[in-house]
């Protein structure tokens, strides 16, 4: 068998794992956000909606549902590579992959590559649940959309990738969800445009990343966005390629294996 050949094995093998994973405990993974996000339609859509009228030139609850369905692919790409790269990390079986002839690269792929699918599943599952709130809802650029989820997924299962690595404890990978992720995402534009925001707070709001992110994809399925699509979505390829270069340094150099605390250690 040819070198190619392992690769490609070792690669689909760790990614079959990756997606068996979160499919096993579906009711743990799948479920909550369809709940999650039924609990905000019905909220922010169906009861204070119509108190707040058009956004945009758009019913509330269908100017929301790009934003909803973003933010719940964001928090569980995050959520799935960052908790299982730990437990691989914590369980020391990362230094087997470290030390097999499988590249580093692959593992990053592997690892990456069950966010991605478990995001994506997710925000399909979103979108069929706003359906339920708003059948007429239709996209109107379907590439772009695709495209957008499919970036988006990427970039931040590689930022929980940084994550994982830098943690010493479970406590740790909850940090940057609970503390940067969240706030950036309820300020990125998801219940609101930026238009309705004073001057000084839209210039503000144009440094946070989750903007280009929630309205390039806004962009795709509704046809209105606040950000220039062709410059927010050349910042997105650029902050993937500079995490793809951070991720697969710190593989290289190993960092992960001097990090991990026992929680009897803890105690």
């Amino acid at each position: 068998m040819s070198r190619k050949n392992e690769i490609l094995i070792s690669l689909i093998t760790l990614i079959r794992k990756e997606i068996k994973r979160y499919l096993r405990i579906w009711v743990q993974t799948l479920v909550p956000p369809a709940v999650t996000m039924s609990l905000y339609f019905v909220i922010f859509g169906s009861l204070i909606g119509p108190r707040i009228g058009s956004m945009d030139g758009l019913d509330y609850i269908q100017f929301m549902i790009p934003g909803l369905i973003m933010m719940s692919v964001i928090t569980n790409s995050y959520a799935n590579v960052v908790s299982s790269f730990y437990s691989v990390k914590f369980q020391k079986s990362i230094e087997e992959l470290l030390v097999s002839p499988m590249p580093n690269w692959a593992i990053l792929v592997g690892f990456v590559m069950g966010g991605v699918t478990r995001g994506i599943l997710i925000g399909c599952i979103v979108f069929c649940v706003s359906l339920f709130f708003y059948p007429a809802f239709s996209i109107v650029n379907p590439m772009l959309t695709i495209l957008v989820l499919l970036l988006t997924s990427i970039l931040f299962s590689l930022m929980c990738f940084i994550n994982a690595i830098f943690a010493d404890s479970f406590d740790d990978i909850s940090i940057i969800p609970t503390f940067v992720l969240t706030p950036l995402i309820y300020l990125g534009g998801v219940f609101y445009s930026i238009n309705i925001l004073p001057d000084i707070w839209r210039n503000i709001s144009m440094a946070n990343p989750m903007l280009y992110v929630v309205n390039t994809f806004r962009e795709g399925m509704l046809g209105v966005s606040d950000v220039s699509i062709p410059f927010a979505l050349s910042m997105i390829l650029l902050f993937i390629a500079i995490l793809t270069a951070a991720c697969l340094l710190l593989l290289n150099k190993g960092c992960l294996l001097y990090t991990s605390t026992s929680p009897r250690d803890e105690e």
